[in-house]
């Protein structure tokens, strides 16, 4: 059986999306941004490995959206992308955070990163830039970071803001 890296699971969490959420953080990053805030999570063989249907436990019981977050969920899209599906069937919504831009995984990106991209209702995307840091902004650490709705985007074919 498949299993994710998940570093830890943040049930009703209200700082990574609107409204209560459940915010899981996958293992690995390799954009390792001075001054973030999760550097645990940047090594991929970090936290403990869980199924698909371990995780859809925690969500459904909790009842609430889900963010992705880590590391880098993108970095792991092909072990994702079969979590994300049922998350979507199961009626939630899914932001996910990414140290790429939204061009970068439409252009440069994998097959399995686009298709969870296809997945996401919201991407917060852009790596973390500690002189860009702004504590005032929602959902994000620093200026250059976009908050995407992600099928108006994908629909009009043009980056559409939050």
């Amino acid at each position: 059986m498949d299993t994710i890296n998940i570093v830890r699971i943040v049930e009703g969490t209200s700082v990574d999306g609107p409204g209560l959420r459940t915010s899981i953080y996958f293992a690995g990053c390799r954009h390792q941004c001075p001054g973030c805030h999760n550097q645990q999570t940047w090594d991929f063989a970090a936290g403990t490995p869980m199924t698909v249907e371990e995780v859809m436990k925690t969500v459904c019981y909790n009842d609430f959206n889900v963010t992705f977050s880590g590391g880098d969920p993108m970095y792991s899209a092909q072990a994702i992308v079969p979590l994300a599906k049922k998350i979507k069937e199961a009626g939630y919504s899914i932001w996910c955070y990414t140290g790429f831009t939204f061009e970068e995984i439409m252009e440069r990106g994998t097959e399995h990163m686009r298709e969870l991209l296809r997945l996401t209702d919201v991407l917060v995307d852009g790596p973390f830039i500690a002189a860009l840091r702004d504590t005032t902004l929602l959902f994000r650490g620093s200026s250059n970071q976009r908050l995407i709705d992600v099928p108006s985007s994908l629909c009009r074919q043009i980056i559409v803001e939050l």
